[in-house]
């Protein structure tokens, strides 16, 4: 897995591009968001995330799917529980993840910033595998991006108090920072 800066895609992963994104504005990056997700609610493994990036989620197959059948949202990645790794957008383009967001002062977090989503809920346990590949996927970010830091990393919480709550209580944020320590 290595980020082509040209491009701002990964080679050595799986591309699922998504048409719900544009230019950023000035092109800075200086904020990685964790989220989490999974389609229906609570289950794992079904490929549905990836159908409702590309605007292909079937409708008729889970209820949940109508609710959120007018969204237009993606991220630039998503990291399942086996530790598979999905880009769908380029990380020079923006990615809308955030929503309604604020970070130190300033609003429209999807203008400076990049969001991974993991699969899961707020309340059970991410896995070994994507702690492992957020690690690494985060490390070559924090090398390609000079704005971008430690302490520029949040959960989707973080950038819109009261409105999110991912990626949740079950995320272990020192574990995350612990192995971005350990070189």
């Amino acid at each position: 897995m290595q980020l082509d800066p040209s491009t701002g895609w990964f080679q050595g992963i799986r591309h699922c591009p998504s048409p719900n994104f544009n230019a950023r504005p000035d092109g800075e990056i200086s904020l990685l968001v964790v989220h989490n997700i999974s389609l229906p609610p609570g289950q794992f493994g079904t490929g549905r995330v990836q159908a409702f990036f590309q605007n292909r989620l079937p409708l008729d197959e889970h209820p949940f799917f109508a609710e959120i059948a007018t969204l237009q949202v993606s991220a630039h990645f998503f990291i399942e529980r086996d530790g598979a790794l999905t880009q769908f957008v380029s990380c020079l383009d923006r990615a809308w993840h955030a929503g309604v967001s604020w970070f130190e002062g300033r609003d429209n977090c999807n203008d400076f910033s990049l969001g991974v989503e993991l699969e899961g809920t707020d309340d059970q346990p991410y896995t070994d595998a994507q702690y492992a590949r957020l690690t690494a996927l985060t490390r070559q970010l924090l090398d390609a991006y000079p704005a971008l830091s430690t302490q520029r990393i949040r959960g989707h919480s973080d950038i819109a108090p009261g409105r999110k709550t991912d990626p949740g209580p079950a995320f272990d944020w020192t574990r995350l920072h612990n192995a971005l320590k350990e070189r």
